[in-house]
C-alpha cells in the first residue's frame, strides 16, 4: 500500500507547476479588535467544562465486573484507532502533495511571483496536519468518554432512579460536544488572530482540507467496521436462538467496539470537520464576495462572535434542561427518555435565536450605513437554528418507536415476515426523504427571501451567503447536536456490558452491592431501563444525521460559489453561464455526479457485506454453545472478529477514498477550457459537485431513516411487546441487519464525502484552468479517471465474498 501511495503521488508532480491566484487575505484590522480575544477565554472554559464532566463520570460507581468489560472495549477501540491513524498517515501523502505543490508552485500574484515562500507553505501544511489530527484527537476523546460512561450507566440501571440513566450519557455527550466545538473554535481563532493576514486564508483552507481527510477516513472506515460487527453479532440470535449480547457470541465484543468506532469516532470527527469546513466556506465567501476591508472585518467578527455565543447558549441550555428534568423526573420510576432530549434541543434552539438577535444588534448597529442589517442577518441564521430543532421532529415521525411508520413495520412483519418488514422500512425511508427535502426547501427559501431585504448592498450573490448561514445556524447548536448523537453509543454499550459482565451470576451479588454501594439492585427493572433508553438513543442518533448532512449540502453551495467566482476571475466567464441547462456539460456533470453517489453507496455496502460474511462464518465455525462450557466471552475469538472487521473496514475505505480522490481530479481536469467543448466544459465539474450534494442529501436521508425505522421496530418487539425469540422478532432482526449499514455506514459517510469532494475540488479546478496547464489537463484527466475506475472495479471485484 505504501509503495502504491508513492507511485500515485508521483503522478501528481508533473502538472503542479503553474500559477493560479489565491486572494484570501484577512483584513489587518481584525487583529486589533478586542471582541474575538474573549473567544479564547470561552474556549478555555469549554475545555474545563469537558474535563469536569470527564472526571465526574470517571468517579461514578460501577461493579468491577462491568469495569473490566468496559476496559476491554476501550483497549480494543484504542487498537482500532491506532490502525486508522497509520492509514491516515499514508493517505495524507496524497493530500499533502497536492496542497504543497498548489501553494508552493501554483499560487502566484499578478506579476508571476510566488505568493508563499518556503516558510508559508510549511505553515499551511502544518495547519493541514493540525486539521487532520484535530479530527483524530476529538474522536479519541469521544471513545474515552463513552467507554467510561457505558459501565457507569450499566451499573446505574440497577438502582430504581431512571433519571441517572438519562444524565450519564447526556453528560458524556455534552462533554464531547463542548470539547469538540471549543477545540475547533480555538484553532480557527488562532489562525484568524495570530497568523499573518496574508497567510491566514490559506491556513484556513489547509486546516479544512486536513480535518476533512480525517473525518472522511474515520467516518467511512468506522461505519464499515461497526456494521460488520453488528450484523455478525445480530444474526447469531436468529441462527442459534441465543439471547441479546450472549457472552458466548464472539461478535458481541466486536459489536461494542463498533458502537464506538462507528457511532462515536465517526460522528465526533464528522462534527469537528463539519463545523470547520462550514466556517471556512463562509470566511472564503466574505473575503471573495464582499468589497471593502471594513465590512469584511465586521462580518468576520460577527461570524466568530456567533460561534462563541452558541457555545455559551448550549451550556446554559444544558443546565436549564437539567433543572427541568430534576424537577419533573427525580422522583419517578418510569420516564420517557426521549422527552428530556427533545426539551434540550428546543431550549437550545430558542435561546440561541434570542442571543443571536441581541448580539447582532450590539455588534452590527450600522453596517455600511444600513441600520437594519443586524436583524436581517439574525433572521437568516435563525432559519438554520430553528431547522436544527425542526429536523429532529420530522426524523422522529419516521424513526421513533412511537411513530406510525415503525408500528407499521411491526404489523407488517407479524403477518409477512422479513419481506414485509423490509418493504415497510423502505417506504418510511422514501417518505422521509420527501418531507426532509421539503423542510430544507422551506428553510433555504426563507433565508433567500430575507436576503432580498438589502443584503445585496454589501455583497454579490447574497442568496449564496444566506444558504451558507443556514448551515451555520444549524451548527450553532453543535454541542447539543453532538451530545444527543453521542447518547446512542453509550446506551447501546451499556446493555452489552450488563450482559457480558454476567453480574447476575456473581455469588451473593445482591448482598455485595447493598454492602458496597448502599442500595438493593432491581434486576428486572434494570434490563427494562436499559432497553427503553436504547430506543431513545436510536431515535436521537437518527435525528443528528440529517442535521449534519443538511449542513454539508448548504455549506457545499457556498463553497461551489467560490469555485464559480474563481472561474469568472480566471476565464472571464459569467456565473450565470457556468450552470446553464442549455449547456450539455451541465447535464452531463449532474448525471455523473449522481452516478458516483450510487457507486459509493454500493461500494460501502459491499465492504460491509463481505466483511459480515467473513465474521458470520468465523463465529458459526467457532462459537461454543456447549451447556457445560463456561458462559463467558472468549477474548481471543473476540479479537479475531475485531481483526476481520478492521481488515475489511480498511480495505473498503481505501478503495473508496482513492476513487473519490481521483474522481475529483479527473472531472476537474476534464473540465479544462482546452477540453472537448471549450469553455462550455467548465460546467462539467461545477454541476458534478452540485449533483454530489443533492443526490447525496436524498440518498443519505432515505437510508438513515429507513435504517432507524428498522432498528426501532426491532426494539418495539423486544421491549414493548416482549416477543424475543419469536418469528416476528427474527423478521425484525433481519430488517435491522439491512438497516444497520443503511443508517450507520453509507448514509452518514456521505456527509464528509460531499464536503471533501467540494473543498478538494476547489484546488483541483484551480489547477485545471491555470493558463499553462489547461492544454494538458484533459490528458491527465483521462489518466486519473482510469485510476478512479480501477478502484471502482476493486471496490466490488476485489471485495467479493468468493475472493
Amino acid at each position: 500500500m505504501k509503495k502504491f501511495s508513492i507511485f500515485l503521488c508521483s503522478l501528481l508532480v508533473p502538472f503542479l507547476v503553474q500559477a493560479g491566484e489565491a486572494d484570501l487575505q484577512i483584513p489587518d484590522a481584525i487583529h486589533a479588535d478586542p471582541t474575538l480575544y474573549w473567544g479564547f477565554l470561552v474556549t478555555a472554559l469549554g475545555l474545563v467544562f469537558g474535563l469536569y464532566h470527564y472526571m465526574k463520570i470517571r468517579k461514578l460507581p460501577a461493579h468491577k465486573s462491568m469495569l473490566e468489560i468496559s476496559e476491554i472495549i476501550y483497549q480494543t477501540c484504542s487498537t482500532y484507532l491506532k490502525q486508522q491513524g497509520k492509514l491516515l498517515a499514508i493517505l495524507f501523502v496524497f493530500i499533502g502533495t497536492v496542497v504543497t505543490f498548489y501553494f508552493g508552485f501554483l499560487a502566484k500574484d499578478h506579476e508571476g511571483k510566488a505568493l508563499f515562500g518556503f516558510g508559508g507553505v510549511l505553515l499551511i501544511i502544518t495547519w493541514t496536519i493540525i486539521g487532520m489530527m484535530g479530527s483524530y484527537i476529538v474522536a479519541a476523546f469521544g471513545i474515552r468518554m463513552n467507554t467510561l460512561a457505558n459501565a457507569r450507566m450499566a451499573f446505574a440501571s440497577l438502582k430504581r432512579q431512571p433519571l441517572n440513566l438519562l444524565k450519564i450519557p447526556l453528560n458524556s455527550g455534552m462533554s464531547i460536544g463542548v470539547v469538540l466545538i471549543c477545540v475547533e473554535l480555538m484553532m480557527m481563532l488562532i489562525i484568524l488572530l495570530l497568523m499573518p493576514g496574508k497567510l491566514a486564508g490559506a491556513c484556513f483552507i489547509g486546516f479544512a482540507i486536513g480535518e476533512s481527510l480525517g473525518a472522511s477516513v474515520l467516518r467511512i472506515a468506522g461505519g464499515i467496521f461497526t456494521k460488520i460487527a453488528d450484523i455478525g453479532s445480530d444474526l447469531m440470535k436468529v441462527v442459534f436462538k441465543i439471547g441479546e449480547d450472549d457472552p458466548r457470541n464472539p461478535g458481541v465484543i466486536a459489536d461494542c467496539t463498533g458502537d464506538n468506532a462507528g457511532d462515536s469516532v465517526g460522528p465526533t470527527a464528522d462534527g469537528f470537520e463539519t463545523y470547520g469546513v462550514t466556517g471556512v466556506a463562509l470566511i472564503s465567501f466574505i473575503l471573495l464576495a464582499v468589497s471593502g476591508a471594513g465590512i469584511q472585518t465586521e462580518l468576520l467578527i460577527w461570524i466568530f462572535a456567533m460561534r462563541i455565543m452558541m457555545v455559551i447558549t448550549s451550556v446554559l441550555s444544558f443546565w436549564i434542561n437539567n433543572f427541568i428534568s430534576n424537577a419533573l423526573y427525580s422522583k419517578k420510576e418510569d420516564i420517557d427518555f426521549e422527552r428530556p432530549l427533545t426539551n434540550l434541543v428546543w431550549i437550545t434552539s430558542i435561546l440561541s435565536i434570542i442571543v443571536t438577535f441581541i448580539v447582532s444588534w450590539i455588534l452590527l448597529p450600522d453596517l455600511n450605513g444600513n441600520t437594519e442589517m443586524w436583524w436581517i442577518l439574525s433572521a437568516i441564521i435563525s432559519c438554520g437554528t430553528i431547522g436544527a430543532a425542526l429536523i429532529p421532529e420530522f426524523t422522529k415521525i419516521f424513526t421513533s418507536p412511537k411513530s406510525l411508520h415503525v408500528k407499521e413495520i411491526v404489523r407488517a412483519g407479524r403477518e409477512g415476515g422479513a419481506s414485509l418488514v423490509l418493504l415497510s422500512g423502505l417506504v418510511a425511508g422514501n417518505f422521509s426523504a420527501f418531507w426532509k427535502g421539503a423542510v430544507f426547501f422551506v428553510l433555504m427559501f426563507m433565508a433567500y427571501f430575507i436576503s432580498t431585504f438589502g443584503l445585496d448592498e454589501i455583497m454579490i450573490y447574497p442568496s449564496i451567503f444566506s444558504f451558507g448561514l443556514v448551515a451555520f445556524g444549524m451548527l450553532g447548536m453543535g454541542p447539543v447536536t453532538i451530545a444527543v448523537d453521542s447518547y446512542g453509543p453509550v446506551t447501546d454499550n451499556a446493555q452489552s456490558i450488563y450482559e457480558l459482565s454476567l453480574i447476575e451470576e456473581v455469588p451473593n451479588i445482591d448482598a455485595e452491592i447493598e454492602k458496597d454501594f448502599g442500595f438493593k439492585p432491581d434486576w428486572e427493572k434494570a434490563k427494562y431501563y436499559l432497553e427503553k433508553n436504547d430506543e431513545a438513543g436510536n431515535t436521537f442518533k437518527a435525528t443528528a444525521k440529517p442535521v449534519l448532512i443538511g449542513t454539508a449540502v448548504a455549506g457545499a453551495t457556498t463553497m461551489i460559489f467560490s469555485l464559480i467566482l474563481m472561474i469568472k476571475t480566471t476565464l472571464n466567464i459569467e456565473p450565470e453561464k457556468v450552470l446553464n441547462l442549455l449547456n450539455p456539460y451541465t447535464i452531463l456533470g449532474v448525471i455523473i455526479g449522481g452516478g458516483v453517489i450510487y457507486w459509493f453507496t454500493g461500494a460501502s455496502l459491499q465492504a460491509v457485506t463481505t466483511g459480515a460474511y467473513r465474521a458470520v462464518k468465523y463465529i458459526k465455525d467457532n462459537i461454543n454453545l456447549d451447556p457445560d462450557a463456561p458462559k463467558k466471552a472468549d477474548l481471543q475469538m473476540s479479537k479475531d472478529v475485531v481483526k476481520i472487521c478492521t481488515q475489511y473496514a480498511q480495505k473498503g475505505m481505501f478503495n473508496i477514498f482513492i476513487a473519490v480522490f481521483f474522481f475529483s481530479l479527473a472531472f476537474a481536469f476534464l473540465s479544462s477550457p482546452s477540453s472537448v467543448g471549450g469553455v462550455n466544459a467548465v460546467s462539467l465539474f461545477v454541476s458534478y459537485l452540485l449533483a454530489i450534494a443533492v443526490f447525496g442529501l436524498f440518498q443519505a436521508v432515505f437510508m438513515a431513516n429507513a435504517g432507524g425505522a428498522w432498528d426501532n421496530a426491532k426494539k418495539v418487539v423486544e421491549v414493548d411487546l416482549k416477543e424475543k425469540g419469536t418469528p416476528l422478532h427474527d423478521a425484525t432482526v433481519v430488517g435491522d441487519t439491512v438497516g444497520d449499514p443503511f443508517k450507520d455506514t453509507s448514509s452518514v459517510a456521505l456527509n464528509p464525502i460531499i464536503k471533501f469532494t467540494t473543498l478538494f475540488g476547489l484546488l483541483a479546478m484551480e489547477i485545471s484552468i491555470s493558463e499553462s496547464f489547461r492544454d494538458m489537463a484533459p490528458y491527465f484527466g483521462l489518466v486519473f479517471l482510469a485510476i478512479a475506475l480501477v478502484f471502482v472495479w476493486r471496490s466490488f471485484y476485489k471485495m467479493r465474498i468468493d475472493n
